[in-house]
């Protein structure tokens, strides 16, 4: 019965819980700041990259 006991225990402990859901909301943010960045980079290199071309031309 002790082995029982011990494994209802197990089941309903639930003091990790707290901290996964802290780790996913961080890996959510990562990523949304991980795609914003990447976006703006890429905005930011068509801005230089019309630049040098409209240098390039006159």
């Amino acid at each position: 019965m002790n082995l029982i006991n011990r494994m209802r225990a197990l089941v309903s402990d639930d003091s990790g819980q707290d901290m996964l859901e802290y780790a996913l909301l961080t890996a959510l943010i990562a990523l949304a700041a991980v795609v914003a960045v990447r976006s703006a980079g890429v905005e930011v290199n068509d801005i230089f990259s019309g630049i040098s071309t409209e240098l390039a031309n006159h």
